[in-house]
């Protein structure tokens, strides 16, 4: 099992990649990551101060101005527990969709709102999917593990929006906007 947290799994793997600021690291998961493994600033500042004081991360004061910036690098030690938990079999997974948790508890709407949810889950995913085939597209080829999480990405949306396509067909409704059946 990993002595990483989940959080120091991905900050540790962005400055494994390079010197990031906290703000740096926000931005590059939000950017990336977030749609399968997301970090907030409450997470990703204290366990940057965690990664510092266990050894697995240094860090420089770079001032850019009049603001204070501290640049993050990963240590030797840190390079070492990545590749642990990168060679490690403690794979998490877990899916948190709260569209699904709504539609768990669908049966407390009446038809039209039951309806207008799957139609806004569907239309969140091919949106989603529209989005990761635009960085495809804005990286053009890439040729490593990176991509197969974007191609994986677009499967999983496009998936994901044909299910909540086929769900409105059957309760009643589709993308043309038809009416629900009620009761």
């Amino acid at each position: 099992m990993s002595r990483l947290s989940p959080t120091a799994r991905v900050i540790l793997g962005l400055l494994r990649l390079g010197p990031h600021t906290g703000y740096e690291i926000k931005q590059t998961t939000d950017r990336s990551t977030r749609f399968f493994w997301g970090a907030s600033y409450g997470q990703i500042y204290p366990e940057l101060r965690r990664l510092e004081e266990a050894g697995l991360a240094v860090a420089a004061e770079q001032p850019r101005g009049g603001v204070r910036r501290r640049v993050y690098r990963i240590t030797p030690a840190g390079e070492q527990a990545v590749q642990e938990w990168l060679t490690g079999d403690d794979d998490e997974f877990g899916v948190r969709d709260e569209g699904l948790l709504k539609l768990f508890f669908g049966a407390a709407l009446d038809g039209e709102e039951l309806a207008e949810l799957v139609r806004r889950r569907r239309a969140f995913f091919e949106e989603v999917a529209a989005h990761f085939r635009g960085i495809g597209e804005e990286l053009g080829p890439l040729d490593n593990p990176s991509a197969e999480v974007l191609t994986y990405g677009i499967g999983l949306m496009d998936w994901n929006a044909a299910w909540w396509a086929a769900l409105e067909e059957r309760i009643g409704t589709g993308p043309d906007g038809v009416s629900p059946r009620s009761g």
